[in-house]
């Protein structure tokens, strides 16, 4: 699943209606309901606060508000987004300050679902990884070659320590690097496997 790096503020104008959405991470409904509260009090003259949150490690909490616009037209198209998305532990609050141009119950659902959905693909976003973590040791005359394999395999080195030999400890998403680490060090190369980590990895974007 994918979550919010950081809080991040996108803007869009419709028919002379501003449209500004406040994404954030949240991990609990109240820590998402004291957000939403936070913008309120930041914006307390805009014309409606429509709020939607994803919040779990299985999505357990999925709440929307309309706050004044017609059933069902800012909302659930917001949650619809952030599930089309997949988000997680998200909290989305989309300020409206009315232009004074009706857009009627589809254009509030595609202006609303749009601030969304725009402000998830301009956003930083990470997701949860399934890692292995290894200790590493080998000598001296290694680094070079072992730092170049490790570079190129997916695999993170987290920590390094210089004694007698070289230790490293790193994590990977691929099951087993052994079969070449041993080729790369004649077998004089120590693998240690330590545990298994989930992690947060930047999502890359294109």
């Amino acid at each position: 699943m994918t979550r919010i790096k950081e809080e991040f503020i996108h803007e869009i104008e419709i028919e002379k209606s501003r449209f500004i959405c406040y994404l954030n991470r949240a991990f609990s409904e109240s820590e998402a309901r004291e957000y939403i509260l936070s913008i309120k009090k930041l914006h307390p003259n805009a014309t409606h606060h429509c709020t939607a949150f994803v919040i779990g490690e299985h999505d357990e909490i999925q709440r929307s508000s309309d706050d004044g616009e017609p059933s069902g037209t800012a909302g659930v198209p917001m949650l619809e987004s952030l599930r089309k998305n997949q988000m997680q532990n998200i909290v989305a609050v989309v300020v409206r300050y009315f232009g004074g141009i009706k857009l009627g119950a589809g254009g509030l659902i595609r202006a609303y679902s749009r601030s969304v959905s725009e402000a998830i693909h301009l956003a930083d976003c990470t997701e949860t990884m399934l890692v292995h973590c290894y200790q590493l040791t080998f000598s001296y005359d290694l680094i070079g070659k072992l730092d170049y394999y490790l570079a190129n395999h997916e695999a993170e080195v987290i920590d390094k320590q210089y004694e007698e030999q070289v230790t490293y400890r790193y994590i990977t998403p691929r099951d087993n690097l052994e079969p070449d680490i041993q080729e790369i060090s004649s077998g004089k190369a120590k693998l240690v496997y330590l545990s298994d980590e989930i992690r947060e990895v930047d999502v890359k974007k294109y």
